[in-house]
């Protein structure tokens, strides 16, 4: 941290416990950006782009948030942790998908569960945060429960673009919407 800790070994240790904490949720939120920025590249002129570019723009506010909330508390942005995400993000892309060369048409619904799953971490990050605020310096509850509501809308958006591809990419017997 920043500053010297001032108080109890406990309360360093739990303001150290504290840093690798956020730092965590960094280097998640840095993942979630940039499969965010990539998903609205990817898919920003489909059924899916208006939302999708609304989620990224939010993702990215919510990760400065957390910038924001680490630099009042005196909590350094581990490098390496943010460095290692963004190539965890990149060698992702890697995985098999059944193609070559191309994405395969699936390539949208695994995307729509990973940010799903991390965006669920960022209300569970913002839910702990709220639960230790008196505690925790800077922490403003009020910020903390509009960022946790945010987080849950990004859920019920991204549940629905994943119902929404998933019924397109599954239901059997249809075809251009309708019924054989």
């Amino acid at each position: 941290m920043n500053a010297p800790v001032r108080g109890s070994g406990e309360d360093r240790a739990r303001l150290r416990m504290l840093g690798v904490y956020l730092n965590d949720h960094l280097a998640g939120a840095t993942v979630g950006t940039e499969l965010a920025h990539r998903m609205v590249e990817e898919h920003g002129d489909s059924a899916y782009g208006e939302e999708l570019r609304a989620l990224a723009t939010e993702i990215a506010q919510d990760r400065q948030a957390l910038l924001r909330l680490m630099a009042e508390l005196g909590v350094p942005a581990r490098r390496y942790k943010v460095h290692g995400a963004r190539l965890g993000e990149r060698v992702g892309r890697l995985k098999p998908n059944g193609r070559l060369v191309r994405r395969s048409g699936l390539s949208v619904l695994i995307e729509l569960e990973a940010l799903r799953v991390g965006v669920t971490g960022k209300a569970l990050l913002w839910r702990s945060l709220l639960v230790a605020a008196a505690g925790v310096p800077h922490a403003d509850p009020a910020r903390l429960e509009e960022l946790l509501r945010r987080a849950e809308r990004q859920i019920e958006t991204l549940d629905s673009l994943h119902g929404r591809a998933a019924g397109e990419r599954f239901a059997v017997g249809t075809r251009q919407g309708t019924t054989s």
